[in-house]
């Protein structure tokens, strides 16, 4: 059993009809994800939009939305996610593991798994990810090269095949969030 993720407390707000603000909801989201093959592994879906402009009136939740790696056609998709270290992992993962973890998550196509893969969990989504490193270390695995990064950088990954890969010894949380792209 994957070790449970620090819960993240999600804040929805709204205009009530007088035109004043107020949280609607606080508490953790309710959307968590795990990784069996991962332990401290978790995806934490935060937000999903079905389009874009997105809609502000009449939606009160999103969550109830397919879950997938991928946003709706024109949407988007906000999830954190904490990323163990490779160490507990790494050498344990093959192919099953690694297809069981992208069907759970709703995306089985976005595996681009193979033998001589520079890591098993490589990736390709036809999505615009803003990504920001909110705590600890993690490693970008590119096809041509890898780039490290820490708290407070941030990537913008434009539809490209790649894995994240934390060769540190503690975890890593990163926000993400996803917009449907073309090319």
């Amino acid at each position: 059993m994957s070790e449970k993720a620090k819960p993240v407390r999600r804040i929805v707000t709204l205009d009530r009809e007088d035109g004043t603000s107020t949280a609607i909801q606080d508490g953790p989201s309710p959307d968590v994800r795990y990784d069996e093959a991962r332990p401290g592994f978790s995806s934490t879906r935060i937000w999903v939009t079905d389009r874009t402009p997105a809609r502000l009136k009449g939606v009160r939740e999103s969550l109830d939305a397919p879950h997938t790696l991928e946003p709706p056609p024109q949407g988007s998709v906000c999830r954190i996610v904490t990323f163990p270290p490779d160490d507990g992992f790494i050498r344990k993962v093959g192919a099953k593991e690694v297809q069981q973890y992208f069907e759970a998550m709703g995306s089985p196509g976005a595996s681009t798994f193979h033998s001589k893969s520079q890591h098993p969990y490589m990736q390709k989504t036809r999505t615009l990810d803003f990504c920001l490193i909110l705590e600890g270390e993690i490693t970008l695995i590119l096809d041509t090269e890898e780039v490290q990064l820490k708290k407070g950088d941030t990537v913008v990954q434009r539809g490209t095949n790649h894995a994240w890969s934390n060769r540190s010894a503690e975890p890593c949380v990163i926000a993400f969030s996803y917009h449907d792209a073309t090319h």
